[in-house]
């Protein structure tokens, strides 16, 4: 089957918080997946290619207003559809 939609380019920089300045709502529209250090992750919050890093939530803990805490892993970064 052909696909005739045009999937957005990924950005160098992504977040899920709809609050953030490098949050694309585009993007989101379709799955996208992450792959770090050549593992591909569930629990990315956000990424960042070019610095090579990821942010995932610090198991249960959350902040004082009720998000995730979130800690950096540094290591090779792979963003794709689907």
């Amino acid at each position: 089957m052909n696909d005739t939609t045009q999937l957005p380019p990924l950005p160098d920089r992504l977040s899920i918080d709809p609050r953030s300045k490098f949050h694309v709502a585009a993007v989101f529209e379709h799955d996208v997946g992450i792959k770090f250090n050549g593992k591909e992750r569930m629990d990315v919050d956000e990424y960042c290619i070019s610095e090579g890093w990821i942010k995932v939530p610090a198991g249960k803990s959350l902040d004082r207003f009720g998000n995730p805490m979130l800690i950096k892993l540094k290591g090779t970064v792979e963003a794709f559809y689907r």
